[in-house]
């Protein structure tokens, strides 16, 4: 039985007095929380308040993304094994706006992945299609090949220990939402394509569902049976909203 899981990104959001009061907020809900994970995923400068405000373990967190790089000459960047120090559990690794704003193809989210994985943390593997892509009935083949580089480079058993994030690009931030029928079904296909290679590590793997996830809308996509919980975008920066999507998934 996969638990579901409930993930905040916060995105390029959160001054220190504002990611005090958020996670303060949450601290109660994510503790009587019941059957399911709560993970929040700052801006990496928030990492260490992170850090100190979820000692009782309620609530993990991780980084929005770790460079290739774990040392060097890599100025503004972060890495895993930085990441890692600070207790953090996850990272997420080849969202759509780092594929198209820094322009991380199949192959670097591919490599990264596998950087995250090998020191300690669980990847959080974000893949979706566009808009253009779905109405030209291309969703299937698009996380099929997002899926197939990280496989093809490192075996489908590096996808047990990590989680895959479903995100349409065309429902990030833009307050449109899949129908749970259509969530649902991209769910279905990603597990049984990935069952076709390895059964035991589609039964097990979270496949969690992004995209302008809000309380409205949480509850009857989380019912869906391949729908293993959200990654929460601006909902999770408001701690009524995200308690909400956290009871939502509650078992």
């Amino acid at each position: 039985m996969r638990t579901p899981l409930v993930m905040g990104n916060w995105k390029l959001n959160g001054t220190k007095e504002s990611v005090a009061e958020l996670l303060n907020g949450l601290a109660g809900p994510a503790a009587k929380a019941t059957g399911v994970e709560v993970a929040v995923c700052p801006p990496a400068i928030f990492l260490g308040q992170t850090e100190a405000l979820t000692k009782d373990g309620a609530i993990e967190f991780g980084a929005q993304n770790c460079d290739l790089n774990v040392a060097g000459a890599f100025t503004g960047e972060t890495s895993a094994v930085m990441v890692k120090s600070f207790g953090a559990k996850y990272s997420l690794v080849g969202h759509s706006e780092r594929r198209t704003l820094h322009a991380e193809t199949d192959e670097v989210v591919a490599a990264k992945f596998k950087v995250i994985q090998d020191n300690g943390l669980v990847p959080v593997l974000c893949i979706g299609e566009t808009l253009e892509e779905r109405e030209a009935d291309k969703t299937n083949s698009v996380v099929e090949k997002q899926l197939a580089a990280v496989i093809a480079a490192h075996g489908v058993a590096a996808l047990e220990n990590s989680v895959i994030a479903y995100e349409p690009v065309w429902a990030i931030g833009t307050g449109k939402v899949a129908s749970k029928e259509q969530a649902q079904e991209v769910h279905a296909h990603i597990r049984q394509w990935l069952a076709a290679q390895d059964a035991n590590v589609a039964a097990k793997v979270q496949i969690l569902y992004g995209g302008s996830v809000g309380p409205a809308t949480a509850a009857e996509l989380f019912a869906q049976p391949d729908i293993d919980g959200g990654l929460v975008g601006g909902a999770s920066l408001k701690v009524a909203d995200f308690t909400a999507i956290i009871e939502a998934a509650q078992a």
